[in-house]
């Protein structure tokens, strides 16, 4: 589990990098910090969709971590023993004010 998480937040920063990295309306950082040679290496229309794949990839890979990290929890059943607690303790106690309150709202309907 704890692998999952270690790459779930390496695939958020990586994803973070690639964001900053596309052209936006303003030129984005692709054109700083020689971004601007890579567009020209490999083309600025093929530098685009690589970042967009990418872009892609790490937010599917973010979600797939995080559902794997939920599916090998293995505290998941801590919370339904919680709630069985929680259920337990409302038998044990029943609340007395609560039909009070009922009782009071409701109309008289022999009058």
């Amino acid at each position: 589990m704890t692998i999952l998480i270690i790459l779930a937040m390496v695939a958020s920063v990586l994803l973070v990098l690639v964001v900053l990295a596309q052209n936006s309306k303003g030129g984005g950082l692709s054109s700083q910090f020689g971004g601007s040679g890579a567009s020209n290496l490999i083309g600025v229309k093929k530098t685009g969709d690589l970042l967009e794949r990418l872009t892609w990839a790490f937010a599917i890979a973010i979600m797939l971590f995080s559902l794997g990290t939920n599916l090998t929890d293995s505290n998941s059943g801590a919370s339904d023993e919680l709630l069985d607690k929680v259920k337990e303790e409302r038998v044990q106690q029943p609340n007395s004010t609560v039909p009070e309150l009922q009782n009071s709202a409701k109309p008289d309907s022999t009058k």
